[in-house]
C-alpha cells in the first residue's frame, strides 16, 4: 500500500513537469524551422568530365512560412536549383544539386549554403563530395 501511495504520488508531481516540457516542444518548433535531408551525400567513385545529380529535401518543421532568402555553391562547379523558396509549415521542396567532375583528382568536396527566416539556424551548410579517377587511356 505505501509502494502504491508513492507510485501515485511520483506520477502526480510528473504532471505538471511533463506539462512544461510539452511546452518546450511546442516553443522549440515556433516560427520558421528548415532541416535538409541528407545533410551531406557522398557519390563515391566517379569518372572525370561526369555530372553527378543528388535531390535533397528542405523541410519546414516549424508553425511559420519558411522563406529561403538564398542559396549559394563554394565552387563553379556545382549548382544548386530549388522549385520554391517559400516551404509552407510541415512542408518540403526538393533541392536539386549537381556536381561537374570536370578534370579534377581524388577527393572532391563541395558546399551548398542554404540562407533562410530560420532564427536558429538562418544557414544550413549541405555537403557533397566525389571521389574523381582520372580516365584510362
Amino acid at each position: 500500500m505505501r509502494n502504491l501511495a508513492w507510485a501515485v504520488a511520483a506520477v502526480l508531481l510528473a504532471g505538471p513537469g511533463v506539462s512544461q516540457e510539452g511546452d518546450k516542444k511546442s516553443e522549440a518548433v515556433a516560427g520558421p524551422r528548415i532541416r535538409v535531408a541528407p545533410e551531406s551525400f557522398d557519390f563515391g567513385r566517379a569518372a572525370q568530365n561526369k555530372t553527378l545529380r543528388k535531390e535533397f529535401s528542405i523541410r519546414n518543421f516549424g508553425n511559420e512560412d519558411l522563406v529561403i532568402e538564398s542559396v549559394s555553391t563554394t565552387c563553379g562547379c556545382t549548382a544548386a536549383l530549388m522549385d520554391s523558396r517559400v516551404v509552407e509549415p510541415g512542408g518540403t521542396t526538393p533541392l536539386r544539386v549537381s556536381l561537374e567532375t570536370r578534370a579534377y583528382r581524388g577527393r572532391v568536396l563541395r558546399s551548398v549554403m542554404v540562407r533562410s527566416n530560420d532564427p536558429q539556424a538562418g544557414l544550413v551548410e549541405v555537403k557533397v563530395e566525389a571521389t574523381v579517377e582520372p580516365e584510362t587511356p
